[in-house]
């Protein structure tokens, strides 16, 4: 290799560059992704459908028990295993107060996949961009819950402490 074409190479690796970015957007009909021709899996994503709407994006956890289990197993750092725990978490915690629930959901949903006695719940996250904080960029987030007996009976999402 020329000495030419070796310092091109380091330069572009070396070299900070922007990087593009697709933006995440969210599906055009987010209602229609929380339906399946498998009854199950139906059931599932429709319990998830209310878990977003109604508990966390409107607040009304005094409606947890028609769709988490007591048990409620919580792999999220910040909350509490349990349905009681979960409940304490955004009421007492977060302090979130109930809003009235909309006819569809709002929140931005890229996808829900389901298998088994799992749903995942894909979303447009949008965040300031820490070089920059009048700039935001899109990110993804997640929910994922494990059913049983036709409610939630443990969950994962990304969050860290």
């Amino acid at each position: 290799m020329r000495m030419s074409h070796l310092l091109a190479c380091v330069a572009f690796l070396t070299t900070p560059f922007a990087v593009a970015q697709e933006p995440v957007t969210a599906a055009s009909d987010v209602d229609a992704l929380f339906h399946s021709p498998d009854p199950k899996l139906d059931a599932n994503k429709q319990t998830a459908y209310h878990i977003i709407k109604e508990l966390i994006e409107t607040g009304h956890w005094e409606r947890a028990d028609r769709y988490l289990t007591e048990r409620y197993i919580q792999h999220n750092p910040l909350a509490a295993s349990g349905r009681a725990g979960v409940v304490k978490f955004f009421t007492e915690v977060l302090k979130v107060k109930p809003s009235p629930i909309p006819a569809k959901m709002k929140t931005k949903v890229v996808a829900v996949v389901a298998e088994g006695d799992l749903v995942t719940v894909a979303y447009v996250r949008e965040l300031k961009d820490p070089k920059d904080p009048s700039m935001r960029y899109t990110s993804t987030w997640f929910d994922m819950w494990r059913f049983k007996d036709g409610k939630a009976d443990e969950h994962w999402d990304p969050a860290t402490k």
